[in-house]
């Protein structure tokens, strides 16, 4: 008597329902080993997602040098605290040797916090602490085209006289002035006082969903270096012509080489990169994290497939007589390896299927709990998670389905 493939999935999945609280014990391994690792892969890939769009909107094109490595307003590394500052007249040379470069911008970085007091930006009624101060050239605003949501940029000339005006943006904007009348206003930072010229529409993309440019003023450069004379932490922006950024990213690294002097297969005293590159680096770290996830979810799959293989060794010992019924009228023992089989495959994919809805359930939690974090669930770790779930079954469900089609009718017959 032949069993169909239908009757064999029907008699295993009757048999883990039926023993459904010790099936579930039993997959607990695989449901937090597929949580980890699917949880993880959400959050860093809409954390990465963030971060892109935020590269982005600095420019395709454009290539970035600085002094320090990392990010500009932290804590520079200490084998590079050596290094020559990056000087505001590199941008003329740049520009004048470097054929593939189409245009160069100059920015000076303020510290947020100068001696021991916060930069505070104040009006009245109003202040907020988490203001950062951004100076730089006018045509900034052409090589890192933003859009503005009132206003206008200021000019040239406003540049090259040291106006005290500023560009602000929307978050400092909507603390600042939460009627929506900033423009023509006055705000005190640092001590000083500016007029609003313009507020800028929210920047995209940034770090766990904030962005630091939401709460920058913008101001001339030549007006940061009459107030902060002593700051010399400038970053130039090179924007390359069009399809031409391999070749202007040379450009400038040879440049710069030759005018600071460094010798031949020395390295580059100062940090040069392009949006594409920072991104790779990223990568380089969220891989990391996620390969010690998938580490910590491996451990938590083979305590759930050894779970697996040793209640299905306890299954056949059980279901000696039904193997051996089945058997006596017909079943081959392809039909009892497949059975068997398919009662491991339901029991870890269940636990895939619990796991996956739970990560789902966490990110979405995270999502509402924490608004700065993004989440998003890839597809390609729900399929992930579902398949290494199935494959532990198959895997460690091997050997008790062997073992059950092995055993001679008559024997299992006379089972008691």
């Amino acid at each position: 008597m032949r069993i169909t493939t239908g009757e064999n999935i029907s008699i295993a999945l009757d048999a883990v329902w039926s023993h459904r609280i010790r099936s579930l014990l039993t997959i607990l391994g695989i449901v937090i080993g597929i949580t980890t690792v699917v949880t993880v892969s959400s959050l860093l890939t809409g954390l990465r997602q963030g971060i892109v769009v935020f590269f982005q909107e600095f420019g395709p094109d454009n290539i970035f040098i600085t002094r320090f490595s990392g990010d500009p307003n932290g804590r520079p590394k200490q084998k590079e605290l050596r290094r020559k500052p990056i000087r505001p007249e590199y941008a003329e040379i740049m520009l004048r040797l470097a054929p593939s470069v189409e245009s160069v911008g100059i920015q000076l970085f303020v510290p947020s916090m100068m001696g021991r007091q916060v930069m505070v930006a104040k009006v009245p009624g109003f202040e907020s602490d988490r203001v950062q101060i951004a100076s730089v050239t006018a045509n900034m605003f052409e090589i890192q085209p933003r859009n503005l949501v009132a206003g206008r940029f200021f000019t040239a000339e406003e540049a090259g006289r040291a106006a005290k005006v500023g560009i602000i943006g929307s978050s400092l904007a909507e603390v600042l002035f939460p009627d929506s009348k900033a423009v023509g206003r006055a705000i005190n930072v640092g001590g000083a006082e500016y007029r609003v010229l313009g507020v800028l529409e929210p920047a995209k993309g940034g770090f766990f969903g904030e962005n630091s440019l939401d709460y920058q003023i913008t101001i001339p450069l030549d007006t940061a270096r009459q107030r902060y004379p002593q700051l010399d932490n400038f970053f130039l922006t090179a924007k390359a012509k069009k399809g031409m950024r391999a070749e202007a990213f040379e450009e400038i690294q040879s440049i710069l080489r030759r005018m600071r002097r460094i010798p031949t297969g020395a390295d580059n005293d100062f940090q040069i990169s392009t949006a594409d590159q920072i991104i790779k680096q990223f990568d380089q770290i969220t891989g990391a994290v996620l390969m010690v996830s998938i580490a910590i979810s491996a451990l938590g799959l083979l305590v759930g497939g050894i779970g697996v293989m040793n209640i299905m060794l306890v299954s056949v010992t059980e279901r000696t007589r039904e193997i051996g019924v089945r058997k006596a009228i017909g079943a081959r023992p392809g039909d009892i390896v497949f059975q068997f089989l398919t009662e491991a495959v339901t029991l870890t994919g269940a636990g895939g299927v619990l796991g996956i809805v739970l990560s789902i359930g966490v990110t979405l939690l995270v999502g509402v709990l924490v608004p700065s974090l993004p989440s998003q669930v890839p597809v390609w770790a729900v399929a992930t998670g579902f398949t290494v779930s199935v494959g532990v079954g198959v895997f460690f469900g091997v050997w008790p389905a062997y073992k059950a089609s092995r055993l001679d009718p008559v024997e299992a017959l006379r089972y008691e």
